[in-house]
């Protein structure tokens, strides 16, 4: 006869969740904000950067949306040993080849919003602020990129709760984290219910605090007026 449930969670299933949950935690983070560095950086540069730039920019965006993320995970793991660069492969251990592998995925989506939000600002504060003696680079990081960063942050954070989600797929490449770790538990148990119920649990707790942290961000940088009418 099996154990009661509340002695499995406490015996098995719990600490080896929480384990899995550290090592999520250990991929979530760098590739959240590698991923809105790289968004940053590209949205800025397929609005604002030379045309060459614009069309490298805007092809890494359409070969990242444009393919599954499982394909990308696999292809950063298992087939770039086979790509020789002075006689060897490049091989990268399965947690820095999940946070590229999310971080470049996020970042061609969160480019998008944040490519949004510059366009949406008006051309004519970038001539007002060159008519007041500024630069044009002066313009876009002190007048464009702070409105435009706003108005892109709801989306930029949902990529992020997107991504705590993704990051379930790093246990494709053996990664120990919260979804590789739940299923070694439900094959050595057999308590399948069991296991994957409560490892919902931990990833809605995982988004809900994730949500309530991008929505006190967002409250702290918004203008009232702007982006929000006052209350």
């Amino acid at each position: 006869m099996s154990m009661p449930y509340l002695e499995f969670l406490r015996g098995e299933l719990g600490p080896g969740l929480l384990d899995g949950l550290w090592v999520s935690l250990v991929v979530i983070a760098p590739s959240a904000l590698l991923g809105g560095l790289i968004g940053l950086t590209a949205g800025v540069l397929r609005v604002y950067g030379p045309r060459p730039v614009r069309w490298l920019t805007e092809c890494y965006v359409s070969l990242f949306r444009g393919t599954p993320l499982v394909v990308q995970v696999f292809f950063w793991y298992f087939a770039l040993p086979y790509i020789r660069v002075g006689g060897h492969g490049i091989v990268l251990d399965p947690i820095p080849a999940a946070i590229l592998s999310f971080a470049l995925c996020s970042g061609a989506y969160q480019s998008e919003y944040i490519r949004g939000g510059l366009n949406s600002i008006k051309r004519g504060q970038i001539r007002a602020a060159l008519a007041l003696g500024m630069t044009t680079r002066q313009a876009v990081t002190s007048v464009v990129l702070p409105q435009a960063f706003r108005r892109a942050l709801p989306g930029c954070g949902n990529e992020i709760i997107y991504l705590i989600k993704y990051s379930s797929l790093a246990s494709i490449i053996t990664v120990n984290e919260l979804t590789g770790t739940a299923t070694t538990i439900a094959k050595n148990s057999w308590r399948n219910i069991e296991v994957f119920c409560t490892l919902g649990v931990f990833y809605l707790l995982l988004v809900t605090v994730a949500t309530g942290l991008l929505r006190l961000l967002e409250n702290s940088l918004s203008v009232p007026g702007f982006e929000r009418p006052q209350s």
